[in-house]
């Protein structure tokens, strides 16, 4: 079956479809990631993207349940230049994700870094183009979106009891591997909402303020109860935990113009000038302002990727130090904190 990318500026990249059918709109991203499709697709990072994988093979390693980072994909469709194996295309059908194949990646990627992400629709069959790229034009833009009312969680839960300390996991759209990096260190963990109240929060020996999807400058509620928690207990920040972090500490966020996504970004921490690798995932980034608190910095585009208020017990990282997938370089990062925890 045919099947197309089409982008809101009017550029189409032909492909087949090896997923659901039908349409899927979403923000046109790509990953540069050379694994963990399975957890790119699942991770609630992704909600109301379409992610086109750089890798040139994808499912060659086939699928297990056991990798995804949460129940079902939040990605809306993936666009791939050659999808392997039946595992992953019959998980695709099963999950109702659009997919495509035989579609020139790297040029969508060169478009998407000189022009930006934006608005796109994957199609699943030979639709007229004029009348999917009017409805792309119709969909709301990232920018201003406010996303994680509907990927956390409802209620709170425990992931697990047995723990030296107890950690609170604010959920803005979690994944699966922050919760067990934070239990295999040691910790108890609780999982809420994320309009969870501050008093709640303040009861526990940490909170981590977890990822998510879409912009943080519409999350006024969230910020006002993060504002309302800070200096009660420690605080970690990761990704849009880290950036709802800034704006509660009155810096500012703006949009990326092709976001970080993928596993190989250089970041540089102040204090040692030591590089790590890390795992990235996001379109928004914290504006630098007179640099206070600013701990570690991109390699790639000098942007914000860490924070530290000390006088507040608060800290943050713009990458992943879960690295699901992706390199283990900052995987103590979680480690150092629990037993922070520990040792107070």
């Amino acid at each position: 079956m045919t099947g197309a990318l089409v982008l809101e500026d009017g550029t189409v990249f032909e492909g087949r479809s090896v997923g659901a059918g039908g349409f899927a709109f979403g923000e046109a991203v790509f990953t540069t990631s050379m694994s963990g499709y399975q957890e790119v697709a699942t991770d609630p990072s992704f909600e109301g993207q379409i992610v086109t994988f750089t890798a040139p093979m994808v499912g060659n390693y086939g699928v297990d349940e056991a990798r995804s980072e949460s129940k079902r994909a939040h990605a809306r469709a993936v666009v791939m230049r050659e999808a392997r194996g039946p595992q992953w295309t019959d998980w695709l059908h099963a999950h109702g994700l659009v997919a495509l194949t035989g579609v020139d990646t790297r040029s969508v990627v060169l478009h998407l870094r000189d022009a930006g992400a934006m608005r796109a629709a994957a199609v699943s069959d030979d639709s007229e183009i004029d009348e999917v790229l009017t409805a792309v034009r119709a969909q709301p833009e990232m920018a201003g979106a406010a996303l994680v009312a509907g990927v956390s969680t409802k209620e709170p839960y425990t992931y697990t009891g047995d723990g030296a300390v107890r950690v609170a996991v604010v959920d803005y759209g979690c994944k699966r591997s922050i919760l067990r990096r934070v239990a295999a260190n040691g910790a108890a963990v609780d999982v809420f909402p994320h309009d969870a109240d501050a008093a709640t929060l303040a009861g526990y020996d940490g909170v981590l303020l977890s990822p998510g999807p879409g912009d943080p400058a519409p999350l006024t509620g969230e910020v006002q109860r993060l504002q309302e928690l800070l200096g009660r207990t420690p605080v970690l920040g990761v990704c849009l935990g880290h950036q709802l972090l800034a704006l509660a500490t009155g810096k500012e966020t703006f949009k990326l113009p092709f976001g970080h996504r993928g596993a190989n970004h250089p970041v540089v921490e102040h204090r040692t000038r030591r590089v790590i690798v890390t795992s990235q995932n996001h379109g928004f980034a914290v504006a630098a302002g007179d640099e206070s608190g600013v701990t570690y910095s991109s390699l790639y585009d000098g942007t914000v990727e860490g924070l530290a208020y000390p006088e507040l017990r608060a800290r943050s990282a713009q990458f992943h130090p879960e690295a699901a997938p992706g390199p283990h370089d900052a995987a103590s990062i979680i480690g150092r904190w629990v037993d922070e925890l520990k040792a107070a």
